[in-house]
């Protein structure tokens, strides 16, 4: 069924959802008619099961005949916290992590970041494109919340947002290191979780030593090298898998 989020004005009164303003216009895209079902999701987890019973070019009015919780939204609470990478490989984190069950995903800029947002503004633009594809994905995805994407600034920052999790993870290509499959089965049950990862070239030895000063798990993926793209998602799915959301 059609999924649809309540944003940009939509909302539900009396048992009733009104879809107003672009998911209105995607509706009529859909086809949507008189009689058909569809799902709008409240962003907090509940699904709203509707049938479709007015279509005006302005607005779409459905009635709920049953609410149930969203089955796709992970019991673990991961943020996803990833150097600045160049060019079309942050949609790529955004998307995937958002359909892997990434519950927040914020970019940051370390040493070997590449990529640069120079103001204020350029950051409110990128961060406001970002938030768009993540909420296509949760769509796409059948998540129950739309992920929230931002701006951590630096790594310093970066560092604070995942000391408040459980389980903060930095991932790193070298040195002395934890596994990441025993960290996270050591952790078991977990309620939250961090995963940091690094731009292209990784993380310099001194960011790993300041990781470690402020306990975060150092931990190796295995011999392999990961893409900077690629390494967020599969510490992502390897969370999913050993907290039995995957």
């Amino acid at each position: 069924m059609p999924r649809f989020f309540l944003t940009g004005g939509s909302s539900i009164a009396n048992g009733v959802a009104f879809i107003v303003g672009e998911d209105a216009a995607h509706a009529k895209v859909l086809r949507l008619r008189v009689g058909e079902r569809l799902v709008v999701c409240d962003g907090l987890g509940k699904d709203h099961h509707c049938t479709v019973t007015k279509i005006t070019p302005e607005e779409v009015e459905a009635e709920i005949f049953e609410t149930v919780p969203c089955r796709g939204e992970p019991s673990v609470h991961v943020t996803v916290l990833c150097g600045l990478p160049k060019g079309d490989k942050v949609d790529y984190v955004v998307q995937k992590c958002v359909e892997a069950g990434a519950a927040e995903i914020f970019f940051f800029a370390s040493q070997r970041c590449v990529a640069k947002l120079h103001n204020e503004q350029e950051i409110e633009k990128k961060v406001a494109r970002w938030q768009r594809i993540a909420e296509e994905a949760a769509k796409q995805s059948g998540r129950g919340v739309i992920p929230r994407v931002g701006w951590a600034g630096d790594l310093a920052e970066a560092f604070n947002l995942a000391n408040k999790t459980d389980l903060p993870l930095f991932m790193y290509e070298t040195g002395e290191r934890e596994t990441l499959k025993e960290t996270v089965e050591a952790a078991l049950p977990v309620a939250s979780a961090a995963i940091l990862t690094g731009p292209e070239g990784g993380f310099e030895p001194f960011e790993a030593q300041l990781a470690g000063i402020m306990k975060l798990h150092v931990c190796s993926m295995g011999p392999r090298i990961f893409r900077c793209e690629t390494a967020p998602v599969a510490a992502l799915a390897a969370i999913m898998y050993a907290t039995g959301n995957m």
